[in-house]
């Protein structure tokens, strides 16, 4: 990594040429950028997810941590290649008059004509598609989980604010627990009559699956809280019985059917890389989540 102070989108991408020039890879395939909007104290996390997802999605991935608005404008930058990364990276502080411009900073380093994404690890803007940065972005990822302030409101904020390519890691955390409950009424062609989801006391993901099972069952759904890890049991109810899902440790859950005997089914929680590699495959908007969100936003806070 290249250390370069008070300096300018220029000099940020004069390294990355020298960078790839130094890994003798001049064209490195890079498909996307990546944008992370992250504090000090999430950086490193919030980097290192990204490069394992980056063995996926080869990307630039600039990092921009927000600073102190007051003072003269400075730019920092940390700049380099290798070290586990398939692309570039660059990990950019800024502090002073530019805080309030950071897509000044940014718009010039974006790789020409391929897609960007921006991830903000931790609290996202109540409007990510009116954002300075989240305006550059066809793809915006937020993760209501994640927030610090106002996490049981955080995901029926993401949802009211819904816009084209708008997503959620709250979402993609359900997307094996969306697939084995379409898989169980495949088996089971019923009607389901009500639902019941059980799940830690603040869970965005509980929300939008009872959003998302009211919105494509046209049933009511009761939420309970559970002490966790996430989401612990999901029930349908059927004439011919419940159709039950529950994991309560968080790793292995019990599949229950009319009429047949349980079964254990693999339902481990998803690391963070696993989520965001998802969720970069996706570029297009995604008519579910957008469906689900609508729904939410309409729903009361808690229920």
């Amino acid at each position: 990594m290249i250390e370069l102070t008070d300096t300018n989108s220029a000099a940020i991408a004069a390294e990355f040429v020298r960078a790839r020039t130094r890994a003798g890879s001049p064209a490195m395939g890079m498909v996307m950028t990546l944008i992370i909007v992250v504090d000090e104290d999430e950086a490193e996390q919030a980097m290192l997810a990204a490069r394992a997802a980056s063995h996926e999605h080869p990307a630039r991935v600039l990092g921009v941590i927000i600073g102190d608005a007051r003072g003269a404008g400075q730019v920092n930058a940390q700049v380099g290649t290798g070290a586990g990364w398939t692309g570039e990276t660059a990990l950019i502080r800024l502090k002073g008059e530019v805080v309030k411009h950071p897509e000044s900073v940014v718009l010039p380093l974006l790789l020409p004509d391929s897609p960007v994404a921006i991830w903000w690890p931790c609290d996202p803007p109540q409007d990510p598609a009116a954002d300075p940065l989240g305006a550059l972005a066809q793809r915006r990822i937020t993760d209501a989980a994640a927030a610090q302030r106002g996490r049981s409101r955080a995901i029926h904020q993401q949802c009211s604010a819904y816009a084209k390519g708008n997503t959620d890691l709250a979402w993609t955390r359900l997307t094996p627990w969306r697939a084995l409950l379409a898989a169980a009424l495949d088996q089971h062609p019923l009607k389901v009559t009500g639902a019941a989801i059980s799940a830690e006391r603040v869970s965005p993901s509980a929300d939008l699956l009872a959003a998302w099972l009211a919105d494509r069952l046209k049933v009511s759904v009761a939420r309970s809280s559970s002490e966790g890890p996430g989401i612990t049991e999901v029930v349908l109810e059927t004439k011919e019985g419940p159709i039950r899902i529950a994991r309560p440790d968080g790793r292995l859950a019990t599949f229950t059917s009319p009429g047949r005997p349980d079964r254990p089914i693999a339902l481990k929680r998803r690391d963070l890389p696993e989520l965001l590699g998802e969720e970069l495959r996706r570029l297009d908007e995604d008519d579910v989540y957008a469906a689900t969100a609508r729904r939410l936003s309409k729903m009361k806070v808690g229920s």
